[in-house]
């Protein structure tokens, strides 16, 4: 069910996010405790701020009201995808390249399963990451997970 509602909300939105020059991160539909939360993680070019959150709000609240595709009460939440943003798809992947990334992998590669350290390349569906004095080669395939990481 939450996969068909992420789905359908992606679709409602995506134009209305292009349009307005928003990039759609992510959109999340879950249950925590009692709550339901569709969770919009949104960015654009130069960061994302409070009023650019409450401008899509309102369209994604009105197109929800119209199109009723969530049968439960939930609460809705636009954000930025923060600091430390999911890296989703394979051109998030690409946009990271010569950034501080934290992956972790579905089976040991080089004996580990996970991964931080600048992102040198993604190339051939391969993450070359080097960590320390180290450079590993993860396939895109074999990934988890991966994020942005931030370097204190």
């Amino acid at each position: 069910m939450s996969t068909k509602i992420k789905t359908t909300v992606e679709e409602m939105i995506k134009p209305y996010l292009e349009e307005h020059a928003f990039e759609l991160v992510d959109v999340e539909y879950v249950k925590e405790g009692n709550n339901y939360f569709l969770r919009i993680y949104v960015d654009k070019e130069g960061g994302i701020d409070l009023d650019d959150c409450g401008q899509i709000s309102e369209f994604v609240s009105t197109e929800l009201d119209k199109n009723d595709p969530i049968p439960d009460a939930y609460f809705l939440e636009v954000s930025s995808p923060g600091a430390e943003r999911p890296l989703k798809k394979s051109a998030d992947v690409v946009k990271a390249v010569g950034k501080n990334v934290y992956v972790t992998t579905y089976e040991p590669i080089d004996g580990l399963k996970e991964f931080e350290g600048e992102l040198l390349s993604f190339e051939n569906e391969e993450m070359v990451i080097a960590s320390g004095k180290k450079k590993h080669t993860v396939p895109y395939s074999k990934v988890a997970s991966a994020r942005l990481a931030i370097v204190l």
